[in-house]
């Protein structure tokens, strides 16, 4: 079938066809560093995380670039509120973002540029657009005019009367049409600018996706992604700025995540329910949050609540304990160094993982397949039928494959019971193991009452042991 995506451009799904054979370039907005990254965040990074590594997957060389909006009148004013330097506060939130992200498994991108480290090629990008009569000068600011490019409001399904129904152009307003964006802001005292044609001054926000993409992958390239909330104005005046400076045809696919909501509330800090990654991780295990913004449609909103995380979660602890019993049977898993899914039967699990991620990369079937596999997999171990140790080790196999190109299973059952504890265990890890080899002791010794009582004191405490040929192992009521 080969993979399809939902292209906004046509508001409809088509086969993906790349420029150039198996090279794939894909561009994805980053995020403006002035502040922790928030869920909303964590939802489009995970997303375009997963397509990647699914491109990958299915054979494909990918280049992918992914941006940090580095200079912003919001940079510069949490600046001006912390008596700091930009450059200050950009650096710490840069370190902040890959902190986050490294907890919820997003890989690097393979090329992540700094809108400060693109000035020239931002003045030079101004420059054509003012020579083919695109833009316009204005005071010392430099606008792009939408009436030059007839294509304008393509892209969101947008018509340029209907946009500016209802507005006026004041007197004193620079800009010739309401629509007009700016290209380049002339300098305000005190704040960070850089020299130009027009003067001092500093790029607008459109201007550094435009310049950066075409730069890393060309005038024409095959994939744009980025939040469903970038498609107007960001999306559509990088679209226009470029097409018109450099010819091309810019993304051929842009590819938007859904909005992310709150106890079914649009996140706002007014609302007291702005949750930062860091936020979420004091709560939950990265893997719990990663599944849980991968268990809807990537294209479908999503609402980050309590209930809804918990099922996610119980959900996942199950899984690891299915893993946890088959590292007990088997061993641990083998490490998985690369996956490539290319010609899998249909009638397989790893077949029908590949039919539902090509279908517009429906992440919400795929972890469907992995719990139905999972459950499969418990069947054969109670069972024991045939050749069932063969089956589970294949079955095993086939799931950490999956669950890898999801960004899941990523730990060991060790690993990942020690975080989920920590967050709710009672006591130290260290006290719990001290009970469990003083019992250890009265069962030797054949002092039932006293082991029986640990057993009973550990239980009252949500912590339920279980002996085992390996020794007592013991885990939390969850």
């Amino acid at each position: 079938m080969g993979i399809k995506l939902y292209n906004t451009a046509i508001r409809d799904k088509e086969s993906f066809k790349p420029l150039n054979n198996k090279k794939v370039g894909m561009y994805v907005c980053g995020v403006t560093v002035y502040d922790l990254c928030h869920i909303g965040h964590a939802r489009s990074a995970i997303v375009f995380d997963v397509l990647a590594r699914y491109l990958r997957a299915r054979g494909y060389e990918l280049t992918y670039v992914r941006n940090f909006t580095d200079i912003d009148d919001k940079i510069i004013n949490k600046a001006k509120e912390l008596g700091k330097d930009t450059k200050e506060i950009a650096e710490y939130y840069i370190k902040a973002f890959y902190e986050d992200m490294g907890r919820l498994y997003v890989e690097r991108a393979d090329h992540e540029p700094r809108a400060t480290e693109f000035i020239d090629k931002m003045i030079d990008m101004v420059r054509i657009l003012l020579e083919k009569g695109h833009a316009y000068i204005a005071d010392g600011d430099v606008y792009f005019s939408v009436e030059s490019f007839p294509e304008y409001g393509a892209l969101s399904g947008r018509k340029l009367e209907d946009m500016i129904a209802g507005k006026r152009i004041k007197v004193t307003d620079k800009k010739r049409h309401p629509m007009d964006f700016v290209l380049w802001k002339s300098a305000k005292p005190g704040e960070p600018f850089w020299d130009s044609p027009w003067g001092p001054g500093r790029p607008g926000w459109h201007l550094e996706c435009s310049v950066m993409s075409c730069h890393y992958l060309g005038p024409s390239f095959d994939i744009h992604g980025g939040g469903r909330d970038l498609l107007f104005p960001h999306h559509e005046n990088e679209r226009a700025q470029a097409i018109c400076a450099y010819g091309g045809i810019f993304a051929r696919y842009w590819v938007h995540n859904g909005f992310v909501t709150v106890e079914s509330e649009k996140m706002s800090k007014s609302l007291g329910n702005f949750i930062t990654i860091r936020d979420a991780l004091r709560i939950y295990h990265p893997q719990v949050i990663r599944l849980f913004l991968l268990s809807r449609h990537y294209r479908s909103p999503i609402d980050f609540s309590k209930d809804a995380v918990n099922d996610i979660k119980s959900a996942l602890i199950k899984a690891y304990r299915t893993l946890e019993k088959l590292e007990d049977i088997l061993g641990p898993a083998e490490d998985i160094k690369e996956i490539l899914l290319r010609e899998e039967r249909s009638e397989d699990f790893l077949g029908r993982f590949v039919d539902v991620m090509d279908d517009d990369l429906n992440t919400a079937a795929a972890v469907g397949l992995l719990f139905e596999k999972i459950k499969e997999i418990n069947k054969k171990i109670e069972e024991k039928k045939g050749q069932w140790k063969e089956e589970i080790s294949k079955n095993r196999a086939q799931l950490l494959k999956a669950g890898r190109i999801l960004g899941l299973f990523k730990e060991s059952p060790q690993e990942f019971f020690k975080e989920i504890y920590e967050k709710q265990l009672p006591m130290d890890i260290s006290e719990i193991e001290k009970l469990i080899k003083q019992r250890q002791e009265a069962r030797k010794k054949k002092n039932w009452k006293e082991a029986d009582a640990i057993r009973d004191k550990l239980k009252e405490m949500g912590i339920i042991l279980e002996d085992t040929p390996q020794g007592t192992k013991w885990r939390l009521d969850i």
